[in-house]
């Protein structure tokens, strides 16, 4: 049984940094797409960032592009999202995602990830 577990979330200030860990279980962190999305109460869920954990490969979302990034701790079978510069546009719930797939992969969607986390709340005030 796959279960991924997301920590980190909490309250910051505009400009300030936090870290998002996705604990994985069940599953390999390292041979396929894993991705976080965020979503806001009453909006769809967004798409922030995508990595190959095969061939470390990253893509972001514009919002995020040069304040957040992704990586992988395959010791720790644990996915990561480094947050910097937050604004309190990227107030949300975070959630992990992950894929069975490791090739070509339309990343954005959230149809192309088998398992997701339940979410950890982020909080920017200005």
């Amino acid at each position: 049984q796959v279960q991924l577990a997301e920590s980190g979330g909490g309250a910051v200030q505009a400009g300030g940094s936090l870290r998002l860990s996705c604990a994985a279980s069940g599953y390999i962190v390292g041979r396929y797409y894993m991705a976080w999305f965020r979503q806001i109460p009453g909006k769809a869920r967004e798409w922030v960032a995508a990595i190959n954990t095969g061939n470390d490969v990253s893509t972001y979302a514009d919002s995020v592009r040069g304040r957040f990034t992704v990586s992988q701790d395959s010791a720790k079978n644990t996915l990561l999202l480094q947050m910097g510069r937050l604004v309190p546009e990227d107030t949300a719930v975070y959630y992990c995602a992950a894929s069975l797939m490791g090739g070509w992969l339309p990343v954005k969607s959230e149809s192309s990830y088998n398992y997701w986390g339940q979410g950890t709340q982020v909080t920017v005030s200005s």
